[in-house]
């Protein structure tokens, strides 16, 4: 959430004083939560020059989480009427009542972390015409098809956005409300040569329509899918990869995964009991960081109303960090790292990375590979999360891509795959890019030089 506390603005004033009614309720022994949300969403996609789907949805809700006695109890209501707010209250309390104790469960107190303020919210989302976002979808989609005569049609073309305002309260002491906008739009290009097809991803993202790019997202998509036409299938070997930043993000979620707190208390952590050990090369350094407002997923405040806060996960190649929120810190004998995540109003805190990246390096993709010699660029990966082992850290996972020759691009690449492990991945990581983008999810991408990875293909 962003703008906290919220009082200066109405709307968020007005939700905060619904959380306040609640609270208010709280018995003695019994700790009282309320989430309230109001969001509005749009999303169009386009085929053919026609609108192929559109939404545009407006939604609120209240979820009431009661802890008493190491039960915990959830219930939610799409409405903010008193008599809603009561029965949500009571059936809380009811659902505590048959939950399973466990001594660690427990609402977030406050830890006396400031809130940084960010600048997160855009009323040119709200205020930016319908009509006016299908066109920037039928734009992406034209500019695509113009862009190279080798562009045969759009698996997707689509434009999204968001407008958020939300409000915690607790009878523990946390009191903050904030609100946050986003947009982005993304197309998926195909390319045809005769009988081979090849696909491209362009994107781009902003707080507000008015700073999305287009054409760089129709560029890069087409650009990306004509450029892997007459691809063949590379020899299986052991070479140095190149991984573009689309890749990479990809590859911090899941690392950022394996650094939370409930990965780390199920036993599921590739580093468990590793702090302040090497487990990657010294020119990474792996940073969780929602207090970046350039991040798509910044916010200011977490699922539990804390402040979020820069957590550094790995420093120069040593595990510094794990993420929690209160419960899993409490299972550890730690602190919040500000990092509890929600689905919404109508589930409870997990805990989980919210804008991981990389520190970058000081050189360009093209100088990455120029210093690579001979090796391969990995564009796209598919299959990813369903081929990593999460907890031994193996992974072997589809690709296509491009030879890197004599550190020049060459040959398309199709049809192979590369594998090895997270954990020797990391320790494997060459050189880190200059060339930091956020993407349209909770990691950034970055250029990222593996300096051993086997490719099977023929």
């Amino acid at each position: 959430m962003s703008g906290a506390p919220g009082e200066d603005v109405p709307e968020l004033a007005e939700l905060l004083a619904i959380g306040d009614r609640v609270v208010a309720q709280a018995r003695p022994g019994e700790q009282v939560e309320a989430v309230l949300v109001r969001g509005q969403d749009t999303e169009v996609r386009v085929y053919d020059a026609e609108i192929e789907s559109f939404s545009s949805a407006q939604s609120q809700g209240v979820g009431i989480r009661v802890v008493v006695d190491g039960r915990q109890g959830l219930a939610y209501a799409a409405s903010f009427d008193e008599a809603d707010l009561v029965e949500t209250l009571a059936d809380a309390r009811d659902n505590a009542a048959f939950a399973h104790v466990d001594e660690f469960q427990g609402l977030a107190e406050p830890d006396g972390v400031p809130i940084v303020e960010l600048d997160l919210f855009r009323d040119a989302v709200l205020a930016y015409p319908t009509e006016r976002k299908i066109d920037l979808a039928l734009e992406l989609e034209r500019r695509v098809l113009d862009a190279d005569p080798r562009i045969s049609g759009l698996e997707s073309a689509d434009y999204v956005d968001s407008a958020f305002e939300g409000a915690i309260v607790t009878s523990t002491g946390i009191r903050n409300a904030g609100r946050e906008t986003s947009a982005y739009v993304a197309a998926y290009a195909l390319a045809t040569d005769g009988d081979e097809t090849q696909t491209g991803f362009g994107y781009s993202v902003g707080r507000e329509p008015g700073e999305l790019d287009v054409a760089k997202a129709a560029a890069e998509a087409a650009e990306r899918a004509t450029r892997l036409l007459g691809a063949v299938k590379p020899t299986s070997e052991r070479v140095p990869v190149v991984l573009d930043p689309w890749v990479t993000a990809q590859f911090l979620s899941l690392i950022g995964w394996t650094l939370n707190g409930e990965a780390l208390i199920k036993g599921r952590s590739l580093f468990a009991d590793r702090l302040g050990e090497a487990v990657a090369a010294p020119c990474v350094t792996l940073v969780d960081d929602p207090t970046d407002a350039a991040a798509f997923t910044a916010t200011d405040v977490d699922g539990e109303g804390l402040a979020t806060r820069r957590n550094v996960l790995i420093d120069g190649g040593v595990l510094s960090s794990f993420v929690h929120n209160a419960y899993t810190a409490r299972r550890v004998g730690g602190r919040s790292t500000g990092s509890a995540v929600r689905g919404g109003y109508k589930s409870s805190p997990g805990v989980g990375i919210q804008a991981v990246s990389l520190a970058p390096g000081s050189r360009t993709q093209a100088e990455l590979v120029a210093g690579v010699g001979d090796g391969i660029l990995v564009q796209e990966v598919t299959g990813l999360h369903s081929g990593v082992n999460a907890v031994s850290g193996d992974f072997s996972t589809g690709a296509e891509g491009l030879r890197i020759r004599d550190g020049a691009l060459a040959e398309p690449l199709r049809e192979f795959t590369i594998a090895s492990t997270l954990q020797k991945m990391l320790l494997d990581v060459a050189e880190v890019g200059a060339d930091l983008v956020w993407l349209p999810m909770s990691a950034a991408g970055v250029s990222l030089v593996i300096g051993d990875v086997t490719v099977s293909g023929t």
